[in-house]
């Protein structure tokens, strides 16, 4: 699968994000809903001088979930431990950096809904009661040690929440969904962005980027970045709307934030299918994509813009593409 300007994942380019991120609640922009929450829950662990409760945040990539784990540890002005599901191979591994936290600590799990099973049950104790059980030898000379650990925050990050099982989900005492950002909110974002680049925007051009970003802080940013380049290089002292058309067409972004796959998904089910429905295994031969990555990359966007829907058929264009493409609706 090729690399996607609009994609919401990590990509090689997006290095410089880590200089981008605020430091602080008061700096995060968006999720309302769930910063004042935190606020609150964090205000209160620090009154009582306990650790704050193990927190999961889930949504879309891109949205901040990582940059939301660094704010807590900041706002609790404790250390800030990160890894990943996947990098966690073994129990040993996860007993490692359990044992080395400090008191208070946040330890950052991404994609923690793919740690491996085995790993996931010496995680149980260790949230719940701060305490590592660890099974020395083998065979009949085996024994159970258990080590006591320091209090901590587990912040789990996961865009796959129906994938985590029951007992690690209960497990959190806060859990908060990351909803997709308005274009007002992503539009203070390229501001805040451009302003660390330290270049001029126009308001019309930071709207713009914003309105193609797809929801997505990350894309934002990484859009713009390529717009500042075209900018420099034209001389501009700021950067300017017409710029920035000129910038997002060359980078086949369109108005509505649709890049050349998306649009020859929904292209191919108008011209070949006639809407649909058609079923995912046909629409991936027909584009040459594999049905999972359809599914898990393409379809969440398209769906939550109203463009395709699924039905026990198939999947099928909504008016909305007809719209967006300036046809007509088959058979009006």
């Amino acid at each position: 699968m090729e690399e996607r300007m609009v994609s919401g994942g990590y990509q090689e380019d997006d290095s410089m994000e880590l200089s981008l991120r605020p430091q602080n609640l008061a700096q995060y922009i968006g999720q309302g809903k769930t910063k004042e929450n935190l606020r609150i829950f964090i205000e209160a662990a620090k009154m009582r001088n306990e650790p704050l409760d193990h927190v999961l945040l889930y949504g879309p990539p891109g949205l901040g979930k990582t940059t939301l784990a660094s704010i807590i540890a900041n706002e609790m002005n404790v250390g800030f431990r990160t890894t990943s599901g996947p990098a966690i191979e073994r129990p040993g591994d996860l007993a490692a950096i359990l044992s080395s936290l400090e008191a208070g600590d946040v330890l950052f799990i991404d994609e923690i809904h793919r740690l491996p099973r085995a790993v996931e049950e010496v995680l149980y104790p260790a949230m719940e009661d701060f305490c590592l059980d660890i099974v020395v030898g083998s065979g009949s000379s085996a024994r159970s040690i258990r080590l006591d650990l320091p209090p901590f925050t587990l912040v789990g990050a996961t865009t796959r929440a129906g994938l985590l099982s029951a007992p690690l989900r209960d497990r959190f005492g806060v859990l908060s969904r990351l909803e997709y950002y308005s274009t007002e909110d992503l539009c203070d974002i390229v501001e805040r962005t451009a302003d660390i680049f330290d270049v001029g925007i126009m308001k019309e051009a930071a709207v713009e980027v914003a309105r193609r970003s797809r929801g997505t802080p990350r894309i934002a940013n990484r859009l713009l970045k390529r717009v500042r380049d075209i900018s420099q290089v034209k001389g501009e002292p700021s950067i300017s709307e017409d710029t920035t058309q000129q910038a997002l067409a060359m980078l086949q972004v369109d108005g509505a934030g649709l890049d050349h796959i998306d649009q020859k998904l929904l292209v191919a089910m108008m011209d070949q299918f006639r809407g649909g429905p058609v079923g995912l295994d046909t629409l991936a031969a027909t584009i040459g994509e594999e049905s999972q990555t359809i599914e898990d990359v393409y379809e969440p966007f398209l769906l939550q813009k109203g463009f395709i829907q699924r039905t026990p058929r198939g999947r099928l264009v909504t008016h909305k593409v007809y719209e967006h493409f300036n046809r007509e609706v088959p058979g009006t």
